[in-house]
């Protein structure tokens, strides 16, 4: 069983700089739980930096929106369980690694319904089988004792919460964002076409100077570029040189960056790119899309709705049932 609360707890890993998976002791071995009041297990991850980081990449999002939508059609609904109910249970699982189930019942204790509850604010009690809902109130809301289903991805480092298979490609989903956020201020600032002015003549008035930098000023809008004007009046030619500065954002390799990302990304979550819309780079293309479908389906949705039929035994009663794929042989 791992120690995962001490009274001076290991440090919760956080979303910040780029860190190196392997540093020092290992950034990874400090996937540990601490406590927060005596009532409940904090996360090993921030769970409001899995929410952001779920729509940083179009690719990264995609490929979750996609397991989530074949899982939704796929599944049976349920007097207890609405196809509306099970999509937000299996976006929550694919996104956090954390799905939870709220039995809710009437006085004589029979079920009535089974409502999902948001995993980005549920946690996990101190008590055995106790859950928290830390939504709208810091204090948190106790749940039911035995009234939550938690639904977890295994973690290696602790095994109070579950965690994302993703995360060794969340450096790729923030270096795609910052590559085109940097590539949008680029051309928002209207600074792509940046140089250095330079001017020898000497001029009558010191006025005109200022003129022409104030107008080369307000030529282009505040950002990570500007250009600069220097009067060297009597000064030597070529004592400066034009430098424009557009050069430099030209190398920084924008469609080498998305690309490989993107493929870390589509690695990573194992979704073939012809489901996410994306656009083959050669003549040939990615293959036959339905034999791609396929394959999709046994290796990845497949053992997904296994995982969810979990809650099956739980319930006591078959809940959560599935058909088959409509690219799927019936055979």
């Amino acid at each position: 069983m791992t120690d995962t609360a001490t009274p001076h707890g290991p440090m919760a890993f956080s979303f910040g700089d780029p860190e190196p998976v392997l540093s020092n002791r290992g950034l990874l071995d400090y996937l540990h739980c601490t406590t927060f009041g005596g009532r409940w297990y904090e996360p090993p991850v921030s769970l409001d930096g899995l929410a952001q980081s779920f729509r940083a990449s179009v690719h990264h999002g995609s490929a979750l929106y996609v397991k989530r939508n074949v899982l939704a059609s796929t599944f049976r609904p349920h007097p207890l369980l609405s196809r509306a109910g099970f999509s937000r249970l299996a976006l929550d699982f694919l996104i956090f690694g954390n799905a939870y189930l709220e039995r809710r019942t009437n006085q004589g204790g029979r079920t009535i319904e089974l409502a999902p509850a948001p995993a980005k604010y549920m946690r996990r009690g101190l008590e055995s089988d106790t859950y928290w809902y830390c939504g709208s109130s810091t204090d948190g809301v106790a749940m039911p004792r035995g009234s939550v289903y938690h639904l977890m991805e295994y973690d290696v480092n602790q095994e109070l919460y579950g965690m994302p298979e993703y995360l060794a490609a969340l450096n790729s989903a923030w270096l795609n964002e910052s590559a085109t956020l940097f590539r949008r201020k680029y051309f928002q600032n209207g600074s792509h076409a940046g140089f250095i002015l330079y001017m020898t003549d000497t001029v009558q008035q010191e006025g005109d100077v200022d003129a022409l930098r104030k107008a080369l000023k307000d030529s282009k809008g505040p950002g990570n570029f500007r250009n600069l004007f220097v009067y060297a009046p009597g000064g030597k030619k070529d004592g400066i040189q034009l430098l424009p500065v557009s050069e430099v954002a030209a190398k920084d390799d924008f469609s080498g960056i998305k690309n490989i990302t993107r493929d870390d990304q589509l690695a990573m979550h194992r979704v073939p790119p012809q489901l996410l819309g994306v656009m083959p780079g050669n003549v040939g293309g990615f293959g036959d899309v339905e034999k791609a479908a396929k394959v999709f389906w046994v290796n990845e949705i497949k053992p997904l709705q296994a995982r969810f039929a979990e809650l099956n035994d739980w319930l006591g009663e078959e809940v959560v049932r599935f058909d088959d794929y409509a690219l799927a042989d019936p055979a």
